[in-house]
C-alpha cells in the first residue's frame, strides 16, 4: 500500500511518499516529490549544495544530490566535500550526504558533482596568474613561456594561448579529480554505514560555466575559453568519466564561448543543466529551451527558500 503525508517542500506542493502498510512507521527518510495543484504525481526532485552549506543543515528527502567540489572559484576546494577540518566526521561531508541520504526515484544517479570553471589568462589585473601553466603538450601545440611587462613589473609566464588555456583547464580538472578521490578516502577511512564510491568515473560531472567567474573576452578570448573547457573534458575522460554536462544559460554560454557548432569538438552535444527559474513551473518550462551546446536539456534548477532544487526533464 502506498500512502502519503504532506511535506514541506517548495513549488506547487510537496508530499512524502512511503511504500508500506499504513499502520507501520516508515523505515527511513522519504523522497520529496512535486505534485501539481490537482494532485497528479510528477516526480521526485534533487538538491545541489556546496561551500555555502558547509557546516550547516543538509537537505532531507532528496531523490538525488549534486555536490560542488570547489569553494566558489575554479582553483579552490570546498572544505566540506569530505569531512571538514572543523568537524571531521563523515556525517558532515556533503559528498557523503549525496551518496548516503539520496533515495533515488529518477533517472539521475543518487550522487553527482559539479566544478567551477574559469579562464583568466596568464595576467589578471596586472599580476601573473600563479597556476597558469608554463609548459604542456596539447592539441593546440606546446604551451610555452613568454615575457610580459605590466604596471606591477616584468614577468616570465605561460603564453596567453589556446595551448596554455587547454593545459590550464586540464590541470584544473586533474586537481578536481584528485580532491574527489582524497575526500572519498577520508570518508571511507571512518568506516561509514554507506561506502562512498572512490573514483571520478563513479559520478556524473557538471561544468559550471558562469560569467561571474574570470574569463577572457572577445572572439580571441572565446577561442581560449573553448580550449580551456576542452582541456577539462580531456582530463575527466582520462579519468574514465563518461557523463559530463554543462551548467549554464544560453546568454552566459554564448557570451563566453560563442554559438556552439560541431567545430567545438568535445563541447558539442554536451547535456545541459539550466538554472534561473524561480518556481517549479518555470523550471519545467525551461526544459523546452534549446540546448546551448547542441545537446539535450537534462535538468533545470529553481531557487527554493533554503536550497537550490533540481527538476529532471522527461
Amino acid at each position: 500500500q502506498v500512502y502519503a503525508t504532506l511535506g514541506t517542500g517548495s513549488g506547487a506542493g510537496a508530499i512524502e511518499i512511503y511504500n508500506g502498510p499504513s499502520d507501520t512507521t516508515p523505515p527511513g527518510p522519504p523522497a520529496n516529490v512535486i505534485v501539481d495543484v490537482f494532485g497528479y504525481f510528477v516526480q521526485p526532485v534533487g538538491y545541489d549544495i556546496s561551500y555555502p552549506q558547509c557546516n550547516g543543515a543538509f537537505p532531507t528527502g532528496a531523490a538525488f544530490g549534486i555536490v560542488g567540489i570547489n569553494d566558489g572559484t575554479a582553483n579552490t576546494l570546498n572544505p566540506c566535500l569530505g569531512p571538514p577540518a572543523s568537524a571531521p566526521n563523515y556525517v558532515n561531508s556533503e559528498l557523503y550526504w549525496a551518496v548516503a541520504s539520496s533515495v533515488g526515484g529518477t533517472v539521475e544517479p543518487k550522487a553527482s558533482v559539479y566544478v567551477n570553471t574559469a579562464d583568466p589568462g596568464d595576467i589578471y589585473e596586472g599580476a601573473p596568474i600563479q597556476d597558469w601553466p608554463t609548459s604542456g603538450s596539447t592539441p593546440y601545440g606546446s604551451c610555452q613561456t613568454t615575457s610580459v611587462s605590466t604596471s606591477t613589473g616584468s614577468y616570465t609566464v605561460g603564453e596567453n594561448s589556446q595551448a596554455c588555456a587547454w593545459q590550464y583547464g586540464y590541470n584544473l580538472a586533474t586537481q578536481d579529480s584528485s580532491w574527489l578521490v582524497s575526500a572519498t578516502n577520508d570518508i571511507n577511512a571512518q568506516s561509514p554505514p554507506v561506502n562512498v564510491p572512490a573514483t571520478p568515473q563513479s559520478y556524473p560531472w557538471w561544468l559550471d560555466v558562469e560569467t561571474v567567474n574570470t574569463w577572457q573576452t572577445g572572439s580571441t578570448g572565446q577561442e581560449m575559453n573553448i580550449a580551456d573547457l576542452q582541456g577539462m573534458i580531456a582530463a575527466l575522460r582520462q579519468e574514465n568519466v563518461t557523463t559530463i554536462g554543462v551548467y549554464s544559460t544560453t546568454t552566459q554560454w554564448d557570451q563566453l564561448m560563442g554559438t556552439t557548432t560541431q567545430d567545438y569538438g568535445s563541447l558539442y552535444g554536451l547535456p545541459n543543466w539550466i538554472p534561473g527559474a524561480d518556481t517549479l513551473s518555470d523550471a519545467e518550462s525551461n526544459c523546452a529551451q534549446p540546448s546551448f551546446t547542441g545537446g539535450t536539456v537534462l535538468m533545470t534548477q529553481w531557487f527554493g527558500s533554503e536550497y537550490d532544487i533540481n527538476y529532471v526533464c522527461s
